[in-house]
């Protein structure tokens, strides 16, 4: 059957440790005594602050205005009392100026906020608005503002909006539950987004693993002009976007370029459903669903999480097992280690993956075997690119296309010489930013 389904070339399919989570139904988790809520949570300015120590606040108050056009504003997820505004480790170990607020456990929202309201007569820039004023990002992990996404120039045209219930990432089951159980809050957002760009036509693409979401999906559509599902083959990175479009539309997105050079635009489940609460319910994004799970944790779950919950007090309610060795945000492919388990949970994160394996970080040298370049989606030569940059020739990696990686981590995983290549990737990309941002 996965054969004659839709995909892209190049790719893995690594075990998923879906069934360890996929049939826990989506729980809301108890909003903490004090949440922490970074000011960046998105790609983009950070925010600026709107509250100071001392401050009431209430629940989806906004407390952080976006920064520029590239950002997003942030906004309280309880009601209570800012008692600190300090800097914060964030998920890639840098300081993050963080509102900390003392939950006085009332959840008073905003007057106006939280409540239905009739949109029939929207027009694309009024939904845009309120994309905006919601604080709506990429769901999916990759957090960039979803209000950017929808205002294309005019001279790019978006004829598809394709909306991304794939969840290629291993062990990872909150996009999964969240079709499964809220259908119409998916399409519904969706056709919000789809009247937003201006696009004739709309898929929904979900992979094989999930026949459930993908029956539940499709009678949800039935009846709603313009929209169709697709299933997919199972294969990682499956729901990257360069390759869902290839997969769906047979369209390839030119190297530099966009989906909207495509004709096409990517968004995930999880974001069209906060696009519906931003629009319908004028409910910004304060909370989210997350999956905690992984062999060295005793319940997984799927929980409906605030913004700010310290990740520390989800794995506490999962039960992390003794043999547990690392703790990884986001999936096994894409997702960052970390140490500090006081880090919040934030608009970006799917997951928390607790594993009982780790790796040593030894490695050998490249033995020329080709299956990273076999196995890259992006059409690299992922070996080449990591001697490279070993070797500090960054304007060569350059040349050699390395900023059109979209560092999924097929490639170190199927190094049998364990290199870090996505690591190098990712350190040669840096270099070159930060070369770029000097030359001003």
């Amino acid at each position: 059957m996965n054969g004659k389904l839709k995909t892209f070339v190049g790719g893995v399919h690594p075990p998923d440790g879906k069934a360890l989570s996929k049939d826990c139904a989506i729980e809301k988790f108890p909003a903490p005594e004090k949440v922490y809520i970074p000011l960046t949570q998105h790609i983009g300015a950070p925010c600026k602050p709107l509250v100071a120590k001392g401050d009431e606040v209430k629940m989806g108050q906004m407390i952080g205005e976006a920064g520029g056009f590239v950002s997003a504003p942030v906004h309280s997820s309880v009601s209570g009392k800012v008692v600190a505004m300090e800097k914060r480790p964030n998920i890639f170990g840098l300081k993050s100026d963080t509102v900390v607020i003392e939950n006085d456990g009332q959840d008073t929202w905003c007057d106006g906020m939280n409540q239905h309201q009739d949109v029939s007569g929207l027009n694309a820039d009024e939904i845009k608005n309120r994309i905006v004023n919601g604080g709506i990002v990429g769901m999916g992990g990759a957090t960039f503002p979803t209000h950017v996404k929808v205002s294309p120039p005019p001279e790019k045209s978006i004829d598809t909006l394709i909306l991304n219930g794939v969840e290629c990432e291993p062990y990872l089951t909150a996009d999964d539950r969240l079709m499964l159980e809220e259908p119409e809050r998916i399409v519904k957002g969706a056709q919000l987004l789809m009247k937003a760009v201006g696009a004739r036509r709309g898929i929904i693409g979900i992979e094989a693993n999930k026949p459930e979401a993908f029956k539940t999906i499709s009678e949800a559509v039935k009846g709603v002009e313009g929209w169709s599902v697709e299933m997919l083959r199972v294969k990682y990175p499956q729901g990257a976007e360069k390759q869902l479009i290839k997969a769906l539309l047979d369209r390839e997105v030119p190297s530099g370029g966009l989906p909207m050079d495509a004709g096409a635009l990517v968004n995930n489940v999880g974001t069209a459903a906060a696009v519906f609460d931003a629009v319908v319910l004028n409910k910004p994004l304060i909370e989210r669903v997350t999956t905690v799970t992984g062999e060295g944790v005793e319940r997984p779950a799927n929980w409906l999480v605030r913004v700010g919950t310290p990740i520390r007090l989800l794995l506490e309610e999962a039960g992390v097992r003794p043999e547990a060795k690392k703790i990884i945000l986001g999936g096994p492919m894409m997702g960052l280690a970390e140490f500090d388990l006081d880090l919040p949970v934030i608009k970006g994160t799917s997951g928390v993956l607790v594993l009982t394996e780790a790796a040593d970080g030894d490695y050998e040298n490249c033995i020329r075997c080709g299956r990273c370049v076999e196995g890259c989606p992006a059409y690299l030569i992922p070996s080449e690119l990591s001697i490279i940059v070993e070797a500090g020739e960054f304007d060569m990696a350059k040349e050699r296309n390395i900023l059109d990686c979209i560092e999924c981590g097929v490639c170190a995983y199927v190094c049998p010489a364990r290199r870090p290549i996505i690591h190098l990737i990712k350190l040669g990309k840096a270099e070159l930013a930060k070369r770029r941002s000097k030359a001003g």
